[in-house]
């Protein structure tokens, strides 16, 4: 048995089984790497020409917030188009986005504005990017029932490539400059465009559409009124990328402050954050169908809480690592979990428009939430603001155990009228 076959007879890696899903896994790995070596350098050089945590949060809302205004457009736009060709735009397109800020850096002649002027044209080519790409998986995976595990399997990547990414671009800014890191980011994303080229995919049938954009997104928000499970979902996750996971914004502070670090110290604790969260997404990519999925997110918040509170007053640089590797891996389910719920249960016609509200809190609310931990951090400090991001994910864990309670109380309920409306018929 070869090892390709022998990974695909695993649980874990049981998506592998669909050869679309296989070259799209491969193709987006090496793109993740660059971009998180790309992510990591935008923040090392802003901190380095501003030595302002209020920037860096400025930097986050630069990059997502035009996804937060845009992102139920590209869910529209991914319901009424073909989300193949969509998304080669999109990938081609942050190619050039990529290009240009590797050649300003390369230059040596950029200013911070140019560098925040870039962030925003890639936030607008996510805005389209993530509602196509997500809706997309659906399409590749062969047997349906494996989509869950290709979801978790494509939150293992993500994770994967953080984890590799900013300990490449730490290596690399100390040694070889900014430059190399957007350079190769730029390059990565042959390998993507590649392997969607290389795809065969069913062909694509147009579908009539009687409504105009408004009238598809007016449609999508009754949609998501009348299933509170998937907007109770989406509305958690808001609360989680509004508060919490823009602590990730006050790493350089950690690095350069508190551990007296250099570009190198900020890509280890970047990568422990990725080790963390790649941790977490082979732990849900292993889970066996079935499984409480809820209750796994709301035991994970938790953990989550726990880690930022441990970390945000360490001054030990291999604790800190410890409780940074923690709050990864309780951050992984906030992402994959409810990415997972919603595509699992959501109707087809109406999947891109889901995932746009989906993505609108999960990356446009972060944006928001960096320019606020930016913000208090001025007043409060950077360790007590991420004690402040760890309590609030505590206080939605809890939220989430009481949620989960009242749910089954209401389901206990149902089952009981059932039966007496039986013993009654009877």
């Amino acid at each position: 048995m070869s090892l390709k076959q022998y990974l695909m007879n695993i649980s874990t890696f049981q998506a592998f089984r669909s050869r679309n899903y296989r070259l799209y896994f491969a193709g987006q790995s090496v793109s993740l790497i660059g971009t998180w070596m790309q992510k990591t350098a935008v923040s090392w050089v802003i901190y380095t020409l501003t030595h302002s945590t209020f920037m860096l949060g400025v930097t986050l809302f630069a990059s997502q917030f035009p996804s937060f205004l845009l992102s139920l457009f590209g869910g529209v736009v991914s319901d009424r188009y073909n989300r193949f060709r969509v998304l080669l735009t999109t990938q081609v397109a942050s190619m050039i986005q990529a290009t240009i800020l590797a050649v300003l850096i390369l230059m040596k002649h950029y200013a911070v504005w140019e560098i925040l002027a870039l962030s925003v044209m890639l936030g607008v080519i996510n805005a389209f990017d993530v509602p196509a790409r997500q809706s997309l998986v659906y399409e590749m995976i062969e047997d349906k029932k494996d989509l869950p595990n290709a979801l978790a399997l494509n939150s293992s990547m993500v994770n994967l490539s953080r984890l590799i990414g900013p300990g490449i671009a730490g290596f690399i800014l100390e040694y070889w400059g900014d430059g190399v890191c957007f350079a190769l980011n730029a390059a990565s994303f042959i390998a993507v465009i590649g392997s969607l080229l290389l795809m065969t995919l069913p062909k694509y049938v147009k579908q009539p559409h009687t409504k105009n954009v408004f009238g598809e997104l007016r449609e999508g928000f009754a949609y998501l009124k009348a299933t509170p499970s998937i907007s109770y979902v989406i509305m958690m996750l808001g609360l989680i990328s509004l508060l919490v996971l823009p602590f990730s914004t006050l790493i350089p502070y950690y690095a350069r402050e508190v551990f007296k670090g250099n570009a190198t110290t900020f890509g280890v604790i970047d990568s422990v954050i990725g080790l963390g969260a790649f941790t977490g997404a082979i732990f849900l990519a292993s889970l066996h169908a079935g499984s409480n999925l809820k209750k796994i997110l709301s035991i994970n918040t938790l953990v989550f809480g726990v880690g930022l509170v441990l970390f945000s007053h360490e001054n030990t640089y291999w604790l800190a690592l410890v409780f940074a590797t923690i709050a990864g891996f309780g951050m992984m389910s906030q992402i994959t979990i409810s990415n997972t719920l919603i595509q699992t249960t959501v109707e087809p016609n109406m999947r891109g428009r889901v995932i746009s509200f989906y993505a609108m809190a999960f990356f446009g609310l972060q944006p928001l939430g960096g320019l606020l931990v930016g913000s208090v951090s001025k007043w409060i400090g950077a360790p007590d603001t991420i004690l402040c991001e760890g309590i609030a994910a505590l206080l939605i864990g809890l939220m989430h155990i009481r949620y989960l309670r009242k749910e089954k109380l209401k389901q206990q309920h149902n089952v009981m009228a059932v039966e007496e409306q039986h013993l009654q018929a009877v």
